[in-house]
């Protein structure tokens, strides 16, 4: 089986779309940049902010502005508008009674990331929780799992798991082999083409995965 397990947070463990995407939309209203409806932001959610800001047509200086923006709700009410996925809790309970070390992986501030977990008693599920600095130091998915790399103690074979092409893409970029979860913000084939070695549709499929390579 598996014994590492680096998981994504958002759209992996946690379903975030309302606050991330009502926070770029205010963002981008501050640009005057109007008339997205929060599906069109769902872009937001995965990728470094920056990356995404940059899409919509802002420059360097409006994209620093924007994060800003975007962090002065995110981080006061739009964190809290979330909510873990059915189930997932008793997955990753039963995944460590099986042997496995779970870890967050996530492009999220790790500051963040950590009061969030808090928030639905999940942190303790978890040896580590890594994420992105505020300085952009450390912000691609690559650069989260190479310094959880650094921290984490190797034990037998590791797996990234993530819902959008970053999350392979990070774990391809440090040769680890990675799958996708079909409930969260990313295309099942995208994942796919990516190198992933599967996408998984529940938490069964997820955990007969993990446990039966």
């Amino acid at each position: 089986m598996y014994k590492t397990l680096l998981f994504d947070l958002d759209g992996t463990l946690t379903d975030s779309s309302e606050g991330i995407t009502k926070c770029a939309q205010l963002a981008l209203n501050h640009f005057d940049k109007t008339g997205y409806s929060l599906a069109d932001l769902r872009v937001f959610i995965g990728p470094p902010l920056n990356e995404t800001f940059a899409r919509f047509g802002l420059h360097d200086e409006q994209i620093e502005e924007a994060i800003k923006v975007f962090r002065s709700r995110y981080n006061t009410v739009g964190k809290f508008e979330n909510k873990p996925y059915p189930h997932i809790k008793k997955t990753l309970k039963d995944l460590k009674k099986a042997g496995a070390k779970l870890y967050v992986a996530t492009s999220k501030p790790e500051r963040t990331a950590k009061e969030i977990l808090d928030r639905f008693e999940m942190t303790d599920l978890f040896d580590l929780i890594c994420g992105a600095s505020f300085d952009h130091s450390r912000e691609k998915k690559s650069d989260v799992i190479a310094y959880l790399l650094e921290q984490a103690p190797k034990d037998g074979k590791t797996l990234m798991i993530g819902d959008t092409t970053y999350d392979i893409k990070g774990a391809n970029a440090m040769n680890l082999p990675s799958i996708g979860v079909n409930w969260g913000f990313g295309d099942k084939q995208d994942m796919l083409d990516e190198g992933a070695l599967a996408v998984v549709n529940t938490m069964d499929e997820l955990y007969d995965f993990a446990t039966n390579q």
